[in-house]
């Protein structure tokens, strides 16, 4: 059942929790092997998918216990074409995924939600290359054509929307505007920066949302930061101006470090939970519209309920 799909309830005031940092969680946490970080690649097992029920309940646990909305990223970062062939999918095989993925979550959704905790299933698509590097730079057109078969997918089924997690330049950005746009189901996109608070392109943040709602005619219902330290992008929010009235969404990281050093770091940086807390209500006082936070590399259910902590009271003064 698509349950809010025609009106996203994290477009208006409250707070909306979401997941960590899936793929490091599974990886570093519970030992499960991942080949190029595809999460999806569990669902072939039930020790997998017990693993993904039990990783996603800890998020719910927690928005229930804060009386906050959820919103629930399914497990398919990687499982669009060319990932899936590296790891011997089929496009069959991959469709597949897609739907067990988003099917998991509406029984977590059917099974945990309530009133006070609406929770939103999304479907998440991520980039054809690295997430971290613009590689081979498609226009917008390909890259429609490359992801239109997975959000297909999404659009058929109960997921309320679709999220694009780690768009590293506008143009991949702007086809998966357009595929989603022709399915009918909103979207969310999600931008990489640096740690100079740009895109790996060099293009400003600002420029990039700017041009993206230009090209889509404002398709995208909100625009989101990821994989990301606060301190690399704070002083981009900090300056104002209408444009930042479009993100509602955070999901950092743990560390500070760069992309290049937490790809060459031996070890998992989990940073500090209660400094990335206190970290993300700065950045609610600089971005009011901010409504959906969430982690990303290294951050899991502890990081989560501190930013709730941090966060909460500045929503309930807004609210008086």
């Amino acid at each position: 059942m698509r349950t809010y799909r025609n009106a996203l309830p994290q477009l208006r005031d409250g707070l909306f929790l979401s997941d960590g940092g899936i793929e490091t969680t599974l990886i570093f946490h519970d030992g499960l092997d991942l080949p190029d970080f595809a999460a999806f690649h569990v669902l072939k097992t039930p020790a997998g998918e017990a693993a993904l029920r039990k990783y996603f309940r800890a998020y719910v646990d927690l928005a229930k216990r804060f009386g906050t909305g959820l919103v629930l990223e399914s497990a398919t970062w990687r499982s669009s074409p060319d990932w899936g062939a590296r790891i011997g999918y089929s496009l069959e095989e991959l469709d597949e995924a897609n739907r067990k993925a988003i099917w998991l979550l509406e029984e977590i959704r059917k099974e945990y939600q309530t009133e006070r905790t609406p929770i939103i299933v999304s479907g998440c698509v991520g980039p054809r290359g690295d997430g971290y590097v613009p590689g081979d730079v498609m226009s917008a057109k390909e890259a429609e054509d490359y992801h239109y078969r997975q959000i297909e997918i999404f659009a058929k089924s109960s997921a309320d929307l679709v999220t694009a997690i780690t768009m590293n330049y506008v143009e991949e950005a702007v086809g998966i505007a357009q595929a989603t746009k022709k399915t009918g189901i909103p979207v969310v996109l999600s931008f990489t920066v640096e740690t100079d608070g740009n895109l790996p392109t060099g293009q400003t943040l600002k420029s990039a949302i700017q041009q993206v709602d230009k090209e889509t005619g404002g398709y995208p219902a909100y625009y989101m930061i990821n994989c990301a330290h606060p301190t690399h992008f704070e002083h981009v929010v900090s300056d104002g101006g209408d444009w930042l009235h479009r993100i509602r969404g955070i999901r950092a990281n743990a560390s500070h470090m760069s992309h290049d050093e937490l790809n060459e770091a031996p070890e998992l940086d989990e940073g500090n939970p209660v400094e990335l807390g206190m970290q993300y209500a700065r950045l609610k006082q600089r971005i009011p519209t901010l409504s959906v936070m969430g982690g990303c590399c290294g951050t899991d259910h502890r990081h989560i309920e501190q930013i709730a902590t941090a966060c909460i009271p500045l929503f309930q003064i807004a609210a008086v």
